[in-house]
């Protein structure tokens, strides 16, 4: 794992997320909002009155991949720095086996080694994926630079995974959002940078017992 920081503010606590990890972080966040709405806009003719908050579907038709480049832009400049945190472990499948009883607030203390959970982990991966192929989907269809250069029945195909990815993403973001609204403290965590010392014992304790000792209370 790369080194955490072991920054406090105040002794009861942690830092969490650096500076630049929580602004890339709502980069991030902020691209894809405009970049699912005006894609929403041009998917089908009832969310066509979108196009209104880009200037238009002509202006709309011009921005929008330039969005989706920024966005994955973002998303790999934040994703490859934790690139070590969401590696799979052992561990993990037993805190897979143990989700629902986790999410229902039942059952023994989950082990959780390192920074993430096994969900943050699996959501981690798939987005990582997912963009990818929304990329090169993207690029694909994309006029007037690249589209001219691809046969068509690959343009129709890139069309149709791209619209399927961009369903996907919509999910696993709804997925993501809801979950840290959820977890009661993830929200703070990446908007002011800090949890509590009983936030992070109990939601990632070997995280906690990296960033103070493992012999601490």
């Amino acid at each position: 794992m790369r080194p955490l920081e072991k920054t406090t503010s105040g002794p009861e606590l942690l830092t969490r997320y650096s500076h630049a990890e929580r602004l890339t972080h709502w980069a991030v966040a902020v691209a894809y909002v405009a970049l699912f709405l005006s894609g929403l806009a041009m998917f089908h003719p009832y969310f066509y009155w979108l196009s209104a908050l880009f200037g238009g579907g002509p202006l709309m038709r011009v921005i929008h991949p330039f969005l989706g480049a920024t966005f994955a832009i973002l998303f790999y400049a934040y994703a490859l720095r934790i690139v070590r945190d969401n590696l799979l472990l052992p561990s993990d499948r037993r805190w897979l086996a143990a989700m629902w009883g986790y999410m229902n607030k039942q059952g023994p203390e989950l082990p959780v080694e390192g920074k993430y959970n096994a969900g943050q982990k699996l959501m981690y991966w798939s987005m990582f994926v997912v963009i990818a192929l929304l990329l090169v989907t993207g690029l694909l269809v994309w006029r007037p630079y690249f589209a001219p250069a691809v046969p068509v029945p690959l343009r129709r195909l890139a069309s149709l995974t791209h619209a399927a990815m961009a369903f996907v993403m919509f999910v696993g973001i709804g997925v993501h959002v809801y979950a840290a609204y959820w977890t009661k403290g993830a929200v703070r965590a990446m908007t002011r940078g800090t949890v509590t010392r009983a936030w992070a014992r109990f939601h990632h304790p070997g995280w906690y017992a990296k960033v103070v000792g493992k012999d601490a209370p």
